[in-house]
């Protein structure tokens, strides 16, 4: 294991000096072009991990009656203000190298990607619909998400889930995306909280970092924090 992820991990180092760390040491690895092939363990004991399922589910099933009136108005402005589906899919790869469709509150145009070409996500696309702009602002586009959650195809925190399109060009670069697909892919990470939008793959590579970085870490514990600063953040407006 690199000796400051080593450290990051038996040291309480302030969040930003972490973050400082786990960027440096991702650059570092994309300069030297050079894929990290050290041996990556789950920080998450069986227990934890089944604690953490069962967290999931009772908590989604929870937040989706308790925002189903938000689910309702959201909809509502989206058939109002713009033409095609409330709800947007896309296939996603996640636990195990498992395609499944993620879930979202429709954002973009309907003609968006018609050509076939994947496109990265971008804070000030020109696809977006001014619903859309709003609900992706605050993270609402998320909420359907819950259901994913709900039904085991991701978790509250972990990886964000990618396209197999950009895996592929991740992989090219770091194998080590492969321990990815230990975990359950997330609503949300430290990496979303603190990369913001992975717009170009010198990002994606930093996320990688930071995601490997958490499965060696993981933990209930770190999984709370994860947690309610994302909350804090989408309580306050806080853009990330």
């Amino acid at each position: 294991m690199n000796f400051f992820l080593f450290l990051c991990n038996k040291i309480a180092f302030p969040e930003f000096i972490y973050i400082v760390i786990v960027r440096a040491q991702a650059l570092k690895n994309m300069i030297q072009q050079a894929t990290v092939d050290t041996e990556i363990t789950d920080g998450m004991g069986s227990v934890q991990r089944a604690v953490k399922r069962v967290f999931d589910c009772l908590a989604a099933l929870v937040s989706l009656v308790l925002l189903s009136p938000l689910f309702l108005i959201i909809a509502i402005a989206l058939k109002v203000k713009s033409s095609g589906p409330i709800l947007f899919r896309q296939e996603r790869i996640g636990r195990g190298g498992k395609p499944f469709q993620i879930l979202k509150f429709r954002t973009m145009t309907a003609d968006t990607e018609e050509d076939g070409i994947p496109m990265l996500a971008q804070k000030d696309d020109e696809h977006l619909t001014p619903v859309g702009g709003f609900l992706r602002e605050h993270h609402l586009d998320e909420l359907p998400q819950l259901w994913n959650i709900l039904i085991g195809e991701m978790s509250f925190v972990g990886p964000r889930p990618e396209r197999k399109y950009f895996i592929d060009q991740i992989m090219q670069r770091n194998s080590d995306y492969r321990y990815i697909y230990l975990m359950r892919p997330g609503a949300t990470s430290m990496a979303t909280i603190h990369n913001g939008y992975t717009d170009t793959m010198e990002k994606m590579l930093i996320r990688l970092q930071m995601d490997l970085d958490y499965l060696q870490r993981r933990s209930l514990l770190l999984d709370a924090r994860i947690l309610l600063t994302t909350l804090k953040y989408v309580l306050v407006g806080k853009k990330f």
